[in-house]
């Protein structure tokens, strides 16, 4: 199991809006904004669906999202690789969706997409870019 390190979750947590990569069962690739983001737990986030279109459709049809992480003022970046498992209902739906509401009562919440981590990838440049980190 792969657990984000203290200076992973440094960098998520001053994210505001992460790029979300997915792909469809024919691979043909789609980036999309997400804004509804939380760190779990070190190997699970919860992504919030408000207006997914294509990224829902391609995580039905292919569980495999990348998450883009960068932090610019100490130019660090991780690429996190997982699968994701879809909810529209149950405890953490519900959860997820009060706490969307609570931003603003025009947001859907339509769902909840739960990325369990597999992989994490160095990305800032050097040596070391594109280095799985184990």
């Amino acid at each position: 199991m792969v657990k984000l390190t203290p200076e992973m979750k440094e960098v998520f947590a001053k994210q505001k809006v992460f790029a979300a990569a997915t792909a469809s069962k024919n691979a043909i690739p789609n980036v999309a904004p997400v804004a509804t983001v939380q760190l779990i737990a070190d190997d699970t986030i919860w992504i919030g669906d408000n207006y997914m279109v294509k990224t829902l459709s391609n995580v039905k049809e292919n569980p495999h999202m990348a998450l883009y992480i960068w932090d610019p003022e100490k130019r660090r970046c991780f690429q996190i690789k997982g699968t994701v498992t879809v909810k529209t209902s149950g405890p953490e739906y519900e959860k997820i969706k009060a706490q969307i509401k609570e931003k603003g009562a025009h947001y859907p919440a339509k769902g909840l997409l739960i990325l369990s981590i597999k992989e994490v990838f160095e990305c800032t440049p050097g040596q070391n870019a594109g280095k799985k980190i184990e």
